[in-house]
């Protein structure tokens, strides 16, 4: 995994800087800068509205009582977008759009979850069938499920017992 950040760390700047130089060839130097300049803005412009809309569907998700799995990953979506859109560049900027793109997120998503159900230890509990703990499961019905609270006694109460 070190290796793997040492090449982006080296590579990427390598290829951005030799992007740069083509693209400032072609279109000059003052273009240039003003295209990374305004993806910068645009980015910025993107992320906020993105960013607003994926919070309320989380809550949304929140509300209802489900997790919300896909709002924290378009979430971490939208901060590695804006981070690539911030850094100044053709390369990170051009992935840095693409991170915007729903159906780019849901092609990624639907990838990473695969990836973490083939490689990760990870056991799923479906909702729709009862749990081993559940007070319904036919597995052990002799559980009950149940919230307590110790209260003192207050001797003023009618319903405390007097002794005497």
């Amino acid at each position: 995994m070190g290796f793997i950040l040492l090449i982006l760390f080296i590579g990427v700047p390598v290829i951005e800087i030799t992007v740069f130089i083509q693209v400032g060839d072609v279109i000059g130097l003052w273009p240039t800068l003003i295209i990374v300049i305004l993806t910068a803005i645009i980015g910025t412009a993107l992320l906020r509205q993105q960013g607003l809309s994926t919070l309320m569907r989380a809550q949304a998700s929140v509300n209802e009582g489900r997790l919300p799995a896909e709002e924290i990953f378009d979430g971490v979506c939208l901060l590695l977008a804006g981070a690539f859109l911030l850094t100044p560049g053709f390369v990170t900027d051009s992935v840095g759009f693409l991170l915007f793109f729903p159906p780019f997120r849901k092609l990624i998503r639907a990838k990473a979850t695969e990836f973490i159900l083939k490689n990760g230890n990870i056991h799923i509990v479906h909702p729709q069938g009862p749990r081993p703990q559940d007070p319904a499961s036919p597995h052990d019905p002799t559980i009950i499920d149940a919230d307590f609270e110790e209260v003192s006694p207050n001797p003023d109460s009618p319903w405390t017992e007097k002794k005497d």
